[in-house]
């Protein structure tokens, strides 16, 4: 039983780096704007339809359909930021759940009533490719999902902490009203951030769609394992992302083996439990990290 160990601890780093491809975009909305985005799994979903569209009917690799699909939702994401989120930003939580969760909602149906509740796939050459790496299976898709993981959490960091956009976005989620005074355009940055996050779901989208099923309800699946990502590795955290998926992904596949795959989220979710009685805050999170911004 635990010759096969390495293998799942592979497995599991892969699935975590799928957990935080999806839990980026959403933890850089929560860090600059404080808002929770219920609909980023529906914009995941749109990305995914994209995706799917443009291979049947022209062709196109999903992975190179992202110079495509991730325009097209940015500019989608900025209209929500400038018709939805905008008016809720300083809003009671309470409405902002509602809003966002609304928009999810909308979103949904609409998907419904134009593709209908179908379920639809992407064969690629690389959808059942695996690699033999001193005797552990590395799946195609899951490598490719856990490099563009690591490449986006680089990416963002780099942003935040070496342009001047990514200066003034730390400046203003820690000071909004000091940064403003400071000549920082508060709307444009919230619209930058808003539009990158969902951005970051289209690149998921893209990645993810030889791997999973594409329905109209598929991000509800894949976003609620992301709220968990994003609260455990510590809310406006990039880096906590990374690690929170990975511990999730772990988790989940060993309990899955050695136990039953009924378990395994349950056995997540106690294991989130205890790590948020332990550190309140998330494994990369501050204590008042909601006034603080992203790290």
């Amino acid at each position: 039983m635990l010759a096969i160990l390495p293998q799942l601890l592979v497995s599991g780093v892969l699935i975590g780096g799928v957990y935080a491809l999806l839990s980026i975009g959403l933890t850089l909305i929560f860090g600059v704007l404080r808002i929770v985005n219920f609909a980023q799994g529906e914009f995941i979903m749109l990305a995914m339809f994209g995706a799917f569209w443009l291979n049947l009917l022209l062709g196109i690799d999903p992975y190179l359909s992202a110079l495509v699909v991730v325009p097209a939702i940015f500019l989608l994401g900025l209209a929500v930021e400038r018709w939805v989120i905008q008016r809720i930003l300083h809003a009671p939580h309470s409405m902002q759940i509602f809003a966002t969760f609304g928009v999810s909602v909308l979103m949904q149906n609409l998907a419904l009533t134009l593709w209908g509740p179908d379920y639809r796939s992407v064969i690629t050459p690389y959808t059942s490719l695996a690699y033999s790496v001193g005797g552990l299976s590395i799946s195609a898709t899951s490598l490719f999902a856990f490099i563009a993981a690591i490449v986006m959490a680089g990416a963002l960091i780099a942003f935040l902490h070496l342009t001047r956009n990514g200066r003034a976005l730390r400046a203003m989620v820690q000071n909004r009203y000091a940064a403003s005074l400071m000549g920082v355009d508060t709307r444009r940055l919230n619209r930058l951030a808003f539009g990158c996050g969902v951005a970051c779901a289209a690149v998921s989208g893209c990645i993810l769609t030889p791997m999973y099923y594409t329905f109209p309800t598929v991000g509800v699946d894949l976003i609620i394992t992301s709220f968990v990502v994003v609260v455990l590795g510590g809310l406006g955290s990039v880096a906590g992302a990374i690690v929170g998926g990975l511990i999730i992904g772990i988790a989940q596949t060993v309990t899955g083996f050695y136990f039953s795959v009924e378990f395994k989220d349950v056995v997540a979710l106690l294991l989130f439990i205890v790590i948020l009685l332990v550190r309140p805050q998330g494994l990369f999170g501050r204590l008042g990290a909601e006034e603080m911004g992203t790290k």
